[in-house]
């Protein structure tokens, strides 16, 4: 890891009140690693031996029902720590995290988690502050499900994603990662069908611009009063 340099980190929350000397010796203990668009970095109940940080790319975080179906319950970006079982005082990881595109990591073994959080200042309260805000999300999702309409839930979906990672375009803002129609189906707890003909008519409308696996929102105000918020 010599050949990275100390700034990579020095603005992610976890490492931002860190020494250099500090941040050389997290990067000298961490172990790179590139993976390919579509594949697991680990997968929901294997043992969780590394926690991970997101250099480059996005992770779809999958959970599996007990009827099999899978659920994506979160969207990772660059920049942010995955894999925090240690956090939660899990021994196993309680989701499968998957490259949604070309994603290029740094972990290091759970063994030394204890470390990293009495050595580094403000390690542990940022990383905890990480883990509230997921819970949060997953929380917020849960009341979407319990009590909104598909075409609600389907609109704050695609207004989350924009919020979190959404980059400016020509047309409007679009999602800066792949994304499917059957991944918007396995977000919102719907068909794909029921998703395929929303944002055909939401792209009729003028709202979005849905093409393959990439959706630009042109109207961000339209989706805002399609949740039943007011714009």
């Amino acid at each position: 890891m010599k050949n990275l340099d100390e700034s990579l980190l020095t603005d992610i929350p976890p490492f931002r009140k860190l020494q250099n000397a500090q941040i050389r010796e997290i990067l000298d203990s961490a172990i790179p690693k590139r993976f390919d668009a579509g594949v697991s970095v680990f997968e929901e109940g294997m043992d969780a031996d590394r926690f991970y940080l997101l250099l480059d790319g996005h992770i779809r975080v999958i959970r599996t029902t007990p009827e099999g179906e899978q659920v994506i319950a979160l969207y990772i970006a660059s920049g942010q720590l995955f894999g925090l079982a240690p956090a939660l005082g899990r021994k196993q990881y309680p989701a499968t995290a998957m490259t949604a595109d070309e994603c290029l990591t740094l972990s290091w073994p759970t063994r030394i988690w204890p470390e990293f959080v009495a050595k580094y200042d403000g390690f542990a309260t940022e990383t905890y502050k990480i883990v509230g805000s997921r819970v949060d999300e997953m929380h917020s999702r849960i009341v979407e499900m319990a009590t909104q309409h598909v075409e609600q839930r389907v609109a704050c979906s695609l207004l989350r994603l924009i919020n979190q990672t959404g980059k400016k375009v020509a047309k409007g803002v679009e999602i800066e990662f792949p994304i499917t129609r059957q991944n918007i189906s396995e977000m919102t707890g719907t068909t794909l069908h029921t998703v395929s003909r929303l944002l055909s008519a939401w792209q009729k409308a003028g709202i979005i611009v849905s093409g393959r696996r990439k959706i630009t929102v042109i109207k961000p105000d339209e989706l805002v009063l399609l949740t039943g918020a007011k714009a």
